[in-house]
């Protein structure tokens, strides 16, 4: 089913049913091997994993797709609806158990890629030892759904896509540094603290992209990320937008980056410049501190670290703080982890400060639709729980020709930015989507 949510139309036929059938499974293996292809069927596959467990899906129950401004509250309210009045059998009663939705939302609000809110039609699941299997339809009130108590066994492996060539996206690099400077020129000026530029690259494959070639290499390649795939988005972010489970809210902010040289000495030192580092500490602080404000506006006690400890990744280390609070309400009517997401969107860690001010600056210099990058993707089950992370590291696999792929990658600009150090780090935000495309 296929709803484009567009005025105050019911978002649903009013016989149609959500039901779900959630049941324990053996261990099946790695999730990400269990994903079928492309071609199995539409808008698979669907994937939120870190270090192994998490979340993936193929198949649609059900399809919403959103745009504008209120592309978060349409989002929510179709999600609500759907599994308001659903039948459900849960025998596991997990985070992530029940129904489930994958979404990813456009970070602009007049982005033309808007955003889905995807039911799966199977989701299997993997948490602290316990895996189970999810089988969703919608249809007739008597419809129900599929009680397989088996996992499927592991789908043929992805092809390699071939040969990769590459062009520059809406700026070349030489362009984009000027914009950079042009960003420093009017942050000195006082026009605004921070704001954060983002550039895209283009990629040509060889061969068809299959979506679970780079979501594989990407999880392998970076565990302590969340892989993720939706609707052709792809990739591994390091940042946790929001987490709500059982009243709990957890955030972790980067912002501050230092790219890796692989020389365990040398890149000692480099964190420790990374933390003393008054440009990146700025930079950090302007992030939490927007975080801190949109969550104590839903949560009775929030707690922010007094420092960021450094994240080490394999390509970058990023300054990070993790940010917690608890909901000030443990009803029907808390805000659910989407509602979370919209609240904190976007963050000043994807987007600048003052809000109004970098977002205005973004569209003049950056020549581009973002399209779903830095966006909120993740997933969100019946009581509103999940996880959401910003779709940071990434890339669109094109739909209508899925040899073509689109890169991105930005950077956060404050007054002390130096334009072809910003470059370079954008560079290495690239690098681990260059890298997953690659063939062996």
């Amino acid at each position: 089913m296929s709803t484009a949510l567009a005025g105050p139309q019911p978002r649903r036929p009013l016989d149609a049913v959500l039901h779900s059938t959630t049941v324990a499974v053996a261990d099946p293996g790695p999730l990400l091997a269990l994903l079928p292809g492309d071609a199995a069927s539409p808008g698979a596959p669907m994937a939120w994993v870190r270090r192994g467990e998490g979340l993936v899906g193929w198949g649609e129950a059900a399809r919403v797709e959103v745009s504008g401004p209120d592309r978060f509250a349409r989002a929510d309210a179709a999600w609500r609806d759907l599994v308001t009045g659903s039948v459900v059998q849960d025998a596991v009663r997990l985070p992530g158990t029940g129904p489930v939705a994958f979404t990813s939302l456009s970070f602009a609000d007049d982005s033309a890629a808007g955003g889905v809110l995807l039911v799966p039609a199977v989701v299997l699941g993997h948490r602290g030892g316990t895996w189970w299997l999810t089988t969703s339809t919608l249809g007739p009130g008597e419809t129900s759904a599929g009680t397989s108590t088996e996992a499927p066994a592991p789908a043929e492996a992805p092809a390699c896509p071939g040969e990769i060539t590459y062009a520059d996206g809406a700026l070349s690099g030489p362009r984009w540094a000027g914009a950079v400077a042009a960003a420093v020129r009017r942050i000195q000026a006082g026009e605004l603290d921070k704001v954060v530029l983002a550039r895209d690259l283009e990629a040509r494959a060889e061969r068809p992209v299959d979506v679970r070639w780079l979501l594989r290499r990407l999880a392998d390649a970076y565990p302590s990320c969340w892989s993720f795939a939706v609707d052709g988005l792809v990739g591994a972010t390091p940042e946790l937008l929001v987490r709500r489970e059982r009243g709990l809210v957890h955030s972790r902010v980067l912002a501050g980056t230092i790219r890796r040289t692989g020389d365990d000495d040398r890149d000692a030192a480099l964190a420790g410049r990374l933390s003393r580092s008054g440009k990146d500490l700025e930079e950090h602080s302007y992030a939490v501190a927007s975080v801190v404000s949109a969550l104590a506006a839903h949560c009775a006690t929030t707690t922010a670290p007094d420092a960021p400890f450094v994240l080490h990744l394999p390509n970058v280390m990023h300054l990070a703080s993790d940010i917690t609070g608890v909901l000030a309400r443990a009803d029907a009517g808390a805000p659910s982890v989407v509602a979370l997401a919209e609240a904190l969107h976007p963050t000043a860690a994807v987007c600048g400060t003052p809000t109004p001010a970098a977002s205005a600056l973004i569209a003049e210099l950056e020549g581009m639709d973002r399209d779903r990058y830095a966006g909120p993707v993740g997933w969100v089950d019946a009581t509103g729980d999940g996880e959401i992370g910003l779709a940071l590291r990434c890339a669109r696999v094109d739909a209508a020709d899925p040899r073509r792929v689109r890169l991105f990658a930005g950077c956060g600009v404050v007054a002390g930015s130096v334009p072809l150090a910003e470059l370079a780090e954008s560079d290495a935000k690239l690098v681990p989507v260059r890298d997953a495309l690659a063939g062996d």
